[in-house]
């Protein structure tokens, strides 16, 4: 999640509603997601339209049937990334607000993928620590979006939960260009900066760094895979 400094830039937005209007076209299901967690008091934070269909094709091209997901909210990219999982496969997402991982089950089940889905609520540091001392099977895709300053807990937690060829995804890494400031005392770009810092270090990642904009501003996405 991030909290925009900048008003939104018309072109943008633009580009973002010819995307959508060209290549996703209407989906009953995602609208109603975002419906709902207006109507429930969820902040606006959900990956745009398009982003939600990259990380989709994502999880297909990675021939994921096992996905972890650290920040539900209400869902949204949740339903994005259940999607794309074969018969049998199994997404587990993680949320520390109960309220909110209320009303993203509410909208898995109204998107008919309920069965694949496993909402776990607390702390996420907390649950990936229980995860990794019950030894579950690895995960094929990782999807982190969550409070930025633990985003070095949930790399290391991820790596600890992946295997070769895993996928890892942060989103909200450039932050309408804080990340390249070295003197911020905010505490989410500390943490994104750490998180840089951290895959630099690490010889088993091979990643990279996108910027994105459109109607969710100015950000970006990391992309790392596991050696």
């Amino acid at each position: 999640m991030v909290e925009r400094l900048n008003p939104p830039n018309s072109g943008w937005q633009a580009v973002d509603d010819y995307i959508a209007a060209h290549l996703l076209g209407e989906d009953d299901a995602l609208s109603a997601t975002l419906a709902a967690n207006a109507a429930a008091g969820l902040p606006d934070i959900d990956v745009s339209p398009p982003q939600g269909k990259m990380l989709h094709l994502f999880a297909r091209m990675a021939g994921a049937r096992r996905i972890l997901e650290v920040g539900t909210l209400g869902g949204y990219s949740t339903i994005c990334l259940a999607r794309a999982l074969p018969a049998g496969g199994k997404l587990v997402s993680l949320e520390i607000d109960p309220h909110y991982a209320s009303v993203a089950r509410e909208n898995v089940a109204r998107a008919g993928i309920a069965d694949r889905v496993d909402i776990r609520v607390g702390a996420a540091v907390d649950t990936l620590a229980a995860m990794i001392a019950a030894a579950e099977a690895p995960f094929d895709l990782v999807f982190i979006d969550a409070d930025k300053p633990s985003n070095v807990d949930y790399l290391h937690a991820a790596m600890a939960l992946s295997r070769s060829g895993t996928t890892i995804i942060v989103d909200n890494v450039v932050r309408e260009g804080q990340v390249v400031d070295g003197n911020s005392d905010d505490p989410r770009v500390i943490g994104t900066r750490a998180l840089f810092a951290a895959i630099a270090a690490e010889p088993r990642l091979s990643a990279t760094a996108v910027q994105t904009v459109g109607v969710k501003k100015w950000d970006g996405f990391l992309l790392a895979i596991m050696a």
